[in-house]
């Protein structure tokens, strides 16, 4: 099944569709639904690649909070150096 489409441009795009269809041989309507279609279809992967980039995203966000240390940390430099001291400590004495 195929459906008509009817177009009007300037003088000037219509010109310059003419000498892009010329240039490979082509009608300007086979040129025209050619490069609709190419688009269509890089439009297609486009969005097929951000579908898969925001599933992606979702599998690598599914891992945050997985590992429990049993205690709350922070940013605090205290509590890194106790911890740093420990893992140390541990170390040398086992």
């Amino acid at each position: 099944m195929s459906q008509q489409l009817t177009l009007e441009f300037s003088d000037e795009v219509y010109a310059d569709l003419q000498q892009k269809a010329n240039a490979v041989g082509l009608s300007i309507t086979e040129w025209i639904v050619t490069v609709l279609s190419h688009q269509s279809n890089g439009v297609s992967r486009v969005l097929r690649s951000v579908e898969q980039q925001e599933e992606a995203r979702q599998r690598f966000r599914s891992h945050a909070g997985a590992i429990s240390l049993g205690y709350a940390t922070g940013a605090d430099n205290e509590s890194i150096d106790a911890d740093l001291a420990r893992a140390y400590v541990s170390e040398y004495e086992g």
